[in-house]
C-alpha cells in the first residue's frame, strides 16, 4: 500500500540513498532521470536533508510502498508559488506513474498553502525532463538562472549549465 506523508528526521539515511541513487552514479542510468552525464559527486548529503526537514517553510514528501521510500520531493512555500525540486523516484520504478502521484500531491499542498502556482528549476540541457514536465502542464517561463559556483566542481558536462525556470498555475477552489 502506498503512502505520502511528510519526512522525518528517521527518514534522512534512506531518503539520502535514495536521492543519490536516482540522480548520480553508474546506478541512477538504470532510470531515465540520472544527471551521471552532467555532474558527478553526491547530490545531496544527510546534512543538508535534516536542514530542510527543520525548515519551517519547506518540507519533504516521501512515498512509500510497504514502509520502504521509493520516492520524495522538496516543497517550499514561497510568497505566491510552491517551489517543487528535487522530484526522486528511485531508477527501478520510474515510468510506473509514481511520479505523477507527487506532482498531484504538490499541486494538493499548493492549493492548501494557498499559492498561485508551483515553480521549478531544471537542469537546460535535461530534455527529456523538461517535456516529461510540460506534458504534466508545467510551462517554460523564459526564466534561466546561471548553475550555482558552489556545484561547478561536480560538474562534467562540457557545455555550461544553467537552470530553465517551469510553472504551473494552480487552480484554487
Amino acid at each position: 500500500m502506498a503512502d505520502i506523508s511528510k519526512a522525518t528526521m528517521t527518514d534522512v539515511p534512506e531518503l539520502s540513498a535514495l536521492i543519490n541513487s536516482a540522480y548520480r552514479g553508474e546506478g541512477s542510468r538504470r532510470g531515465w532521470t540520472t544527471e551521471a552525464d552532467l555532474l558527478t559527486g553526491t547530490r545531496i548529503d544527510e546534512e543538508e536533508l535534516r536542514k530542510n526537514i527543520f525548515r519551517k517553510d519547506a518540507f519533504i514528501l516521501k512515498y512509500a510502498e510497504d514502509k520502504k521510500i521509493i520516492a520524495c520531493m522538496l516543497l517550499e512555500k514561497r510568497v505566491n508559488a510552491l517551489y517543487l525540486g528535487m522530484l526522486t523516484v528511485s531508477p527501478e520504478l520510474q515510468g510506473k506513474g509514481v511520479g505523477k502521484k507527487l506532482l498531484k500531491a504538490a499541486e494538493q499542498y499548493a492549493e492548501q498553502l494557498e499559492c498561485d502556482k508551483i515553480e521549478m528549476s531544471v537542469i537546460s540541457l535535461r530534455r527529456e525532463l523538461i517535456e516529461w514536465y510540460q506534458r504534466h502542464g508545467y510551462k517554460d517561463t523564459g526564466k534561466r538562472k546561471l548553475f550555482p559556483e558552489e556545484l561547478q566542481k561536480f560538474e562534467i558536462s562540457v557545455t555550461p549549465l544553467e537552470f530553465l525556470i517551469l510553472e504551473k498555475d494552480v487552480i484554487q477552489k
